[in-house]
């Protein structure tokens, strides 16, 4: 917990306590449906927690934004962003409907009134986002495919409508074909090792 308020201060009060329940629903969650793999759980704030925020370190979503979390798993980055900006509209989405129970159950204990979840593979869902984001869940490419038509075109951020997508390693092959991508090097705003090859890719997308 010390981590998220080492970088992100201005936290409100509420802000603190949803954060800091964090680590005891998701221990307890653990134990009986395995949505963060038991090597992560005891560093669910770096490795979670702490590397959705990054997104954050990007882009200060304005109030009213939309937002989709592709493959959001056990609710990364969706649930740590939702609780940082409580004026926009977080959508989660996955294909495996027992991790979104426990996200649902999360969001109500700790009160978390901004996001909604879906199963459903991401293709069939029909709304358009502000923002479309992930965490790795596929190479770039075909990521771009499952969102194409999902972008709204009406802008309200500093950055272009698009996905943000968290990621690491080289991606020089990966990204070779956008000649819009931006990377956000991940070491530039956290001082911990393990964000020193992590990224956060921002593509603007064209609108359907």
């Amino acid at each position: 917990m010390q981590l998220i308020l080492k970088y992100f201060p201005h936290l409100s009060d509420q802000q603190i306590a949803q954060f800091r329940n964090l680590e005891p629903l998701y221990k307890g969650w653990n134990a009986k449906i395995n949505v963060v793999s038991r090597k992560d759980i005891d560093e669910l704030y770096l490795r979670h927690v702490l590397h959705s925020l990054g997104i954050a370190k990007v882009i200060q979503f304005k109030d009213g934004t939309s937002i989709l979390d592709v493959g959001t798993g056990g609710g990364f980055p969706g649930i740590p962003l939702a609780i940082l900006f409580p004026n926009c509209k977080f959508h989660l989405v996955d294909s495996i409907n027992k991790k979104l129970k426990v996200i649902n159950a999360i969001a109500e204990e700790i009160e978390l009134q901004n996001i909604r979840t879906t199963h459903s593979r991401v293709e069939a869902i029909d709304e358009t986002y502000d923002f479309i984001v992930s965490r790795a869940v596929t190479a770039m490419p075909e990521f771009t495919k499952w969102v194409k038509g999902k972008v709204a075109k009406k802008q309200k951020n500093d950055l272009k409508n698009g996905i943000l997508y968290l990621k690491g390693g080289d991606l020089t092959e990966e990204l070779k074909n956008y000649k819009t991508v931006k990377a956000f090097l991940l070491s530039d705003y956290f001082e911990e090792d393990f964000f020193d090859s992590k990224k956060v890719i921002h593509l603007p997308m064209k609108y359907r």
